[in-house]
């Protein structure tokens, strides 16, 4: 109890400011930088990222996210055990293709260096359970496709033609390869890779994002580890395998049973105590250095993969009617408590800025707030480029509104991605 509120005076200092100004001091606004959608820029242009970290501060944001694991797995940092990023496909002239990095500065590094000298606190993002990137067979890069010895690291699905099948051979997959999160060489791996980064002088945060399964897959995670933990979680051979039995699975369309709650509460159980051994992992490495987890806002959906990043004192059954089946063992698995700070990402049309329920920028925070209990500090926000009414730029003059109504409702303001700023011309929208 004392080391968890020694870590939270530490963070209030580090992400608000000096503790004696703690009330006073403004509200964090965090950009997200994508790895690969802003590649063409940063990729061997250290100047690139000198210049827009001013611009950058100027626009009135105080932190970034530095995305140096994107999904294909290969990494922007020194590590002992991840491979470093040499090519990755990107947006470039209007098309995708392959960029690759001929460079050898160090690119997390400077990031720091740039980022710290314009004022702003810099934080690394990585993808946790991802491995390798496929769009058809025109670009297929990462680990777990440069090394088959990995094939057994990744997740395996269940089709909707009822076959279970390795990511690596499903060539319907298009983005992220996932891994599966059951699997103890997997975690080992990550972990390993999570005490490189920490070891970076003057970095500012770590952000884990896709630290769960597959995007929208309830019909993911059916590897043989997973049956053999499972088996052991039940206590008994599971009665049938898959735990689903009719494919092509995106959304609960009836009450689970049994059998199927245990699974979702099982998927959700690994999660936790991964999310747990990698503050374990980090705080070792560097007390003082918070550890935060991005999570989509839309909770009442979250169930597809396998995470529950509401406070473990949080009663889901009674609070949320998508909830209604969960136990109190899936209550339990919430993880809120174990970070120091959450980024919930508000994906809305431009529309749909205010409001109080799901499906709204503001009310997505608002829920947020009352799901988390107090547990941990969020920061909350749009998408400002794939979200309907944002795809094709023109949005300047609403970025004052949702910056305003985002901080009002969480504890600090979140936007993605620093590419549509570029792309849409908006340097100018935020200036205070």
């Amino acid at each position: 109890m004392i080391q968890r509120i020694i870590s939270t005076l530490i963070l209030g200092c580090l992400l608000l400011g000096a503790c004696g100004q703690k009330q006073e001091a403004p509200k964090p606004s965090v950009l997200w930088i994508d790895a690969s959608a802003n590649f063409s820029s940063y990729a061997n242009d250290a100047d690139s990222i000198a210049r827009d970290c001013r611009r950058i501060a100027q626009m009135g944001f105080t932190h970034i996210v530095v995305d140096v694991r994107p999904t294909c797995g290969d990494v922007l940092f020194s590590s002992r055990v991840a491979p470093a990023l040499k090519a990755v496909p990107a947006w470039f002239n209007g098309e995708i293709g392959l960029k690759e990095r001929t460079a050898d500065f160090d690119y997390l590094r400077a990031f720091l260096d740039s980022g710290h000298a314009a004022g702003l606190k810099v934080m690394a993002g990585v993808n946790m359970m991802v491995g390798g990137w496929r769009m058809g067979s025109r670009f297929i890069t990462g680990m777990v496709y440069d090394h088959p010895e990995l094939k057994d690291w990744c997740a395996v699905d269940l089709l909707p033609g009822g076959e279970l099948v390795n990511q690596v051979d499903n060539f319907a997959v298009r983005g992220g390869c996932f891994l599966d999160p059951a699997n103890p060489e997997v975690q080992t791996f990550l972990l390993t890779m999570l005490e490189d980064l920490a070891a970076y002088d003057g970095l500012d945060g770590i952000v884990m994002d896709r630290c769960r399964y597959d995007d929208y897959a309830m019909d993911a995670g059916y590897t043989e580890l997973a049956r053999a933990q499972f088996t052991s979680y039940l206590g008994a051979e599971p009665e049938r395998w898959p735990v689903f039995e009719e494919p092509g699975h995106i959304f609960l369309d009836k009450e689970p049973d049994a059998l199927e709650t245990a699974w979702l509460t099982f998927r959700c159980q690994v999660i936790h105590d991964f999310v747990a051994r990698c503050a374990q992992t980090v705080h070792a490495v560097r007390q003082d250095l918070p550890l935060g987890v991005y999570v989509g806002a839309w909770f009442s959906e979250y169930y597809r993969s396998g995470v529950n990043w509401t406070s473990p004192s949080y009663n889901l059954a009674q609070e949320e009617p998508t909830y209604r089946w969960a136990t109190p063992a899936y209550q339990a698995t919430g993880f809120a408590n174990l970070a120091d700070f959450l980024i919930l990402g508000a994906y809305c049309p431009a529309d749909q800025v205010h409001g109080d329920t799901e499906k709204t920028m503001e009310g997505f925070a608002k829920l947020g707030r009352k799901r988390l209990c107090g547990d941990v500090p969020f920061y909350s926000g749009p998408d400002i480029g794939n979200e309907r009414g944002f795809e094709k730029g023109g949005r300047g003059d609403l970025l004052p509104e949702i910056r305003e109504t985002m901080l009002g409702s969480a504890d600090g303001f979140f936007l993605f991605d620093l590419c549509h700023i570029r792309a849409f011309d908006y340097w100018n929208a935020l200036n205070l």
